[in-house]
């Protein structure tokens, strides 16, 4: 199987390259955008409430807790590099892939 751009497979999990949209109406998959998942996010750009919400989504996506989506670099970006551990390539493009 070939892996999407912004997926790469490592040891432990996954790691999810995200281009964010915050403030959208709700929280989706929003297809790809310049080489990353792109994700709208019902939440405000402030005070870290669009992490948090990056976060949840995936956390609820995978079906894993919130400790183990970690975000690796885009704290003040609208890029975000994340990893979820105990996930694998395949169930990751399965449950972002519409």
């Amino acid at each position: 199987m070939t892996l999407p751009a912004w997926l790469r497979d490592t040891a432990d999990g996954v790691e999810i390259s995200i281009y964010v949209q915050p403030g959208a109406k709700s929280t989706e998959v929003s297809g790809e955008h310049d080489g990353a998942l792109k994700l709208r996010i019902n939440a405000p750009p402030v005070d870290g409430k669009a992490n948090a919400a990056v976060i949840a989504f995936l956390a609820e996506r995978f079906a894993v807790s919130k400790s183990k989506v970690l975000l690796l670099s885009g704290d003040t970006n609208r890029r975000k590099r994340l990893r979820v551990s105990g996930v694998t390539a395949e169930s990751a493009v399965k449950q972002l892939l519409p």
